[in-house]
């Protein structure tokens, strides 16, 4: 079949599915961004750990022969 034989076919058919969404477009949009902010706040929070115990990590690399810089 030729691609406007399948269009004349399909128009003729008239009548489709159309599954509507739960919520408009743009609700998914604000969705993403409220998830993607709070991953965000997340890895925010996570910034500086290794620096917040500097003085377990020396006593650590004291007791265990590591060598200062």
């Amino acid at each position: 079949m030729s691609l406007l034989a399948t269009m004349a076919v399909a128009a003729e058919a008239g009548h489709h599915v159309v599954n509507e969404l739960p919520f408009p477009a743009p609700v998914y949009g604000v969705i993403a961004f409220v998830v993607f902010t709070a991953l965000a706040a997340v890895t925010f929070s996570f910034r500086d750990v290794a620096n917040r115990h500097a003085q377990k990590a020396e006593a650590y690399a004291r007791e265990h022969g590591a060598q200062q810089h």
